[in-house]
């Protein structure tokens, strides 16, 4: 069975699994739950398993996307409920479909997040509502390393913020998955010394370029 696709979570003490980890983790869930991964051929074979837009160490998230292969038929209805028994604490199996698109269309995320210790929601939807917001990146020319400097401000679709009290402020984001891609990350590095002490982001919902539900 080829081209089939694992949705699920990725919360909890497992935010801070690297990408290269959670690779290893998952081939072992699956062998563990007694489903065959297909194999690459040839002399260093591999499973044939891939995250769409792997995260950053840290971030929640409740739509992570895994895209994978099997050697033979499975029920994948029952998947999920196959693996979750072995998957460490915080990563749950949600549901497991043909996959019907490329992971290339998952153009937007839905984000929401907490800050502490920064300014208030109206210092931050200001500033994030602007025509050109301005950040260096350390990119590569050749075997240079060179920084360059995006306007990310395209790349914001929504970045609506509300004060909750106690120095708290609640973002709830709209922002670019790929080509450009836009990390919440990213977004508190523009503020530059106006940046929270503290934040931490979850992602919700994955999205077409036409912002209807990314399968």
């Amino acid at each position: 069975m080829d081209k089939l696709r694992l949705k699920f979570k990725k919360t909890g003490r497992a935010v801070y699994i690297s990408h290269l980890d959670l690779m290893r983790t998952m081939q072992r869930v699956f062998s563990r739950a007694g489903v065959d991964l297909k194999y690459s051929e040839g002399f260093n074979p591999h499973a044939k398993i891939s995250i769409i837009l792997p995260l950053t160490v840290g971030t929640h998230s409740e739509c992570e996307y895994m895209d994978f292969a099997l050697a033979s038929d499975c029920d994948l209805a029952a998947l999920p409920g196959r693996l979750n028994p072995y998957m460490p604490e915080g990563i749950e199996a949600i549901e497991a479909y043909e996959a019907p698109e490329k992971g290339a269309n998952l153009r937007w995320l839905r984000v929401t997040g907490r800050m502490t210790g920064g300014r208030g929601a109206a210092f931050y939807s200001a500033f994030f509502a602007r025509d050109e917001i301005l950040v260096t990146k350390r990119g590569k020319k050749g075997h240079k390393k060179v920084d360059r400097v995006d306007n990310i401000a395209p790349a914001i679709g929504r970045a609506d913020f509300t004060d909750g009290g106690d120095g708290t402020v609640y973002a709830d984001l709209v922002i670019h998955a790929q080509d450009p891609a836009l990390s919440p990350d990213t977004m508190m590095a523009a503020l530059g010394e106006d940046a929270p002490a503290y934040f931490v982001f979850t992602r919700r919902e994955a999205f077409r370029e036409d912002m209807t539900p990314f399968r």
